[in-house]
């Protein structure tokens, strides 16, 4: 008998089809059907009545079917986040529809915890959720290594979710010396051949530790007992393209779901997380050594004390990083004449220069041209606003001829193999300076950096961003905290506001009660934001967008507040014109129906939004 089934395409924003198939079929089993003659992914929603027109039929059932939990928080990150249910399916990898039985692997060699560290475990196993606190280089992974023991002794298996450039072959050989095969590594560079011997490992059952970014947290992993999110504060959990979920709060969601135990993870805890989340907390580092912190006055420059310093540092046998928050030679070119900056001609954003390349490439669209001989408007000198990364391995190359300079940015670590043989050489002390962005502040643990010179903080202070200065202060926190782990150390920073660094030296948590008090009745954890992004070729039809949307908005004036609505601040990428409407609103239902009230598909909803660009 012929039965009829409600659909879901995956990936597509294509709304609900029904199709017919003379099986029996369960919810949320993976089919195949025919779009326009061409084959496509669909997921089974439930069954329906005979509808009153023709169906096409069902092609293929596969092998696989969505977990309870994998679809209960696919309707929720595609209720929550506005985007259509296949796409939020999409996310996730299915199980196989024949489960094999687990077997019983074998747990870690045992590890030799501090007094203290066994105090943090006690706590953390006692509550569900929670945020472990604890400074660099107190031992958060001997930590999560004995949660994954605890939970493998239950038969039970674990998610440990990091930013992806923390997914380090030396992070591989820890898991791996504990426990052996049951880890399997995820992230982005895999191969396609290596993403499907993975992913046939974790069905069989094979696999109990999964270690990746925020893809892994949808893996069909086997009876999940914890997740951690390790450097929770890092903005790589949150999606910039449909679905727009944030993986730390997903986390969270699925981590009730599944009774599963979930810790968040930093040495510098977000606001909203330290606000809404019981805290476990290590006070020291493992190896307490004596740093000395030098401020400076000034940009984003290398000064004559920084040289000195660097190579002192340097004949003593110690390592040096030098931070910048700049990729490429320089953020813009512009002229001290007229003003003129040189920015793109389809996006409203100065391009960076790359001097090696001899070319300014927009980091937004990719546009690039070659370096401009003066002012395209009047002829004059043109200038640079700040150093990058190239233009500081330029200056020290040319102070320190004898010594071994790595850059360390996303325009040099392009691959997976790049950056283990640029961390290889570091660990091996064949580098002596490594001079970087923020990706130096992603958990890179070396004995022998006994300098860090930390440039360019007052630009992230200066960010029309109501983060801007938990991102400073939690960079300035990490970058210094890669220098002293296990001999004296000494940080230089150059700042023109050192007052405010000052008052929380040694004292982050002091920085979030600050930063809490000061944020009461604005921003998050207070409040709840909402971001409609509009796009548009013709900027007369985008402005018309934003006001009928702003009208549709204000009846419900007593539940959501308009905080803005007008021009993007990049009011141009790709050649289309960028509007914005921000919302705010103390209770998280409130805004949510109003956002629902309103959202038809013609703009872009952004729930919870770390990006004001």
């Amino acid at each position: 008998m012929k039965k009829y089934y409600e659909l879901c395409l995956l990936g597509r924003r294509a709304p609900l089809l029904t199709y017919s198939s003379f099986e029996k079929l369960t919810k949320f089993q993976k089919v195949t059907v025919k779009i326009q003659g061409k084959e496509v992914d669909a997921v089974v929603l439930r069954e329906v009545e005979e509808p009153g027109f023709e169906t096409f039929p069902i092609e293929t059932v596969q092998p696989a079917r969505y977990s309870q939990v994998e679809a209960q928080t696919a309707f929720f990150l595609a209720d929550y986040y506005r985007c259509k249910i296949g796409e939020a399916f999409t996310l996730f990898a299915p199980y196989p529809t024949h489960k094999t039985e687990l077997e019983r692997l074998p747990t870690a060699t045992s590890i030799n915890l501090t007094t203290e560290q066994k105090k943090a475990i006690q706590k953390l196993l006692e509550t569900p959720m929670s945020l472990l606190m604890a400074p660099t280089g107190s031992g958060k992974t001997e930590l999560y290594i004995t949660l994954f023991d605890t939970v493998m002794r239950d038969d039970k298996s674990a998610i440990f979710l990091m930013p992806e450039i923390s997914l380090t072959p030396q992070m591989e050989k820890r898991l791996k010396k504990h426990f052996g095969e049951a880890v399997a590594i995820w992230h982005s560079k895999l191969t396609k051949k290596r993403r499907e011997e993975t992913l046939e490992r974790i069905r069989k059952g094979e696999v109990r530790i999964v270690a990746g970014p925020r893809s892994a947290l949808f893996l069909p992993l086997r009876d999940i007992g914890c997740i951690v999110v390790d450097e929770e504060h890092d903005d790589s959990y949150k999606a910039h393209n449909r679905p727009r979920y944030h993986a730390r709060d997903v986390a969270l969601y699925m981590g009730k779901l599944l009774g599963a135990k979930v810790v968040l993870g930093s040495a510098t805890p977000s606001v909203t997380s330290y606000a809404r989340q019981p805290v476990v907390r290590i006070d020291k580092p493992f190896i307490e050594t004596k740093k000395r912190f030098v401020f400076e006055k000034g940009g984003c420059s290398l000064t004559p004390s920084m040289i000195e310093a660097i190579e002192r540092h340097t004949k003593a046998g110690g390592q040096v990083l030098v931070f910048l928050p700049t990729r490429a030679n320089f953020k813009y070119l512009y002229c001290e004449n007229c003003g003129y900056t040189v920015e793109c001609p389809f996006c409203s954003v100065g391009m960076s220069l790359h001097r090696f390349r001899k070319v300014v490439r927009c980091h937004y669209c990719g546009y690039a041209e070659k370096i401009p001989e003066s002012c395209p408007k009047c002829g004059s000198i043109i200038q640079s606003d700040r150093m990058g990364t190239a233009e500081v391995v330029e200056r020290l190359q040319e102070c320190f001829a004898d010594l071994r300079i790595q850059q360390f940015d996303k325009d040099t670590i392009t691959t997976a193999n790049k950056l283990q043989k640029a961390l290889d050489k570091f660990a091996k002390k064949e580098t002596d300076i490594l001079v970087g962005t923020q990706m130096l502040a992603k958990g890179h643990d070396y004995p022998d950096i006994t300098l860090a010179i930390v440039l360019g903080l007052d630009y992230i202070l200066a960010l029309p961003d109501y983060r801007a200065r938990e991102r400073a202060m939690s960079l300035f926190v990490q970058i210094s905290g890669r220098a002293g782990r296990a001999r004296e150390a000494e940080v230089i920073v150059q700042t023109n506001q050192p007052e405010f660094f000052t008052e929380y030296l040694g004292d982050y948590e002091k920085f979030l009660k600050d930063e809490i008090a000061m944020r009461e009745g604005l921003y998050p954890p207070h409040v709840h934001l909402c971001r409609f992004l509009f796009a548009s070729k013709e900027e007369a039809k985008g402005q018309a967008e934003v006001a009928r949307v702003k009208a549709a908005l204000e009846p419900f004036g007593d539940r959501v507040e308009i905080v803005g609505a007008g021009k993007a601040p990049i009011e141009k990428i790709a050649g289309k014109f960028r509007f914005q409407i921000l919302l705010r609103s103390p209770k998280r239902t409130d805004l949510l129906r109003v956002v629902k009230a309103v959202d038809d598909g013609t703009f872009e909803v952004d729930m919870d939004p770390v990006d004001f660009a």
